[in-house]
């Protein structure tokens, strides 16, 4: 047991890689500096938690971008908000049964209220979400998506 929570508290605190597959913790300013890069690189960020149907049936189509946009400028990054004390059992074998390769960041920042606004001022807390921005273009979408309206969102930024 206690070897157990210390490979759970090293993969939270740590960047791993599980075959191909990157994940790494993120905290609320590290957060919060993510959704405001500068450059001319389109961030598509997903907010998601495997206990979430509507995430759960959108998310192949993150990683559906990841693969056909991974030659451009543009970078997908799927961040859970499921527990961090469920990241060994739950998102890792989830990660893995879906074949997602597109970066995954663990969400350390429980504390939701204290950050969500920053992330985006209109953002009730609900997933799915996503934020599609480049620079100071940004669209922030709380709703579950399409593929085709994944698309047509990422071209109202990516051009």
């Amino acid at each position: 047991m206690k070897l157990q929570i210390i490979i759970i508290f090293l993969l939270i605190l740590t960047h791993i890689d599980l075959a191909g597959q990157s994940v790494g913790a993120i905290d609320a300013e590290e957060l919060i500096a993510l959704t405001t890069q500068a450059g001319d690189t389109t961030y598509v960020i997903n907010f998601w938690a495997t206990w979430c149907s509507p995430c759960v049936k959108e998310i192949g189509y993150f990683e559906k971008l990841h693969q056909e946009y991974k030659n451009q400028k543009l970078k997908v990054i799927l961040v859970s908000l499921d527990f961090p004390n469920q990241v060994d059992r739950r998102v890792i074998p989830f990660l893995e049964e879906k074949g997602i390769s597109a970066e995954v960041k663990i969400m350390t920042d429980t504390d939701y209220n204290s950050w969500i606004d920053r992330v985006d001022p209109s953002w009730s807390g609900a997933i799915p979400a996503t934020l599609i921005y480049q620079g100071d273009r940004r669209l922030f979408l709380e709703k579950e998506l399409t593929y085709n309206e994944l698309i047509n969102n990422l071209h109202q930024i990516h051009m």
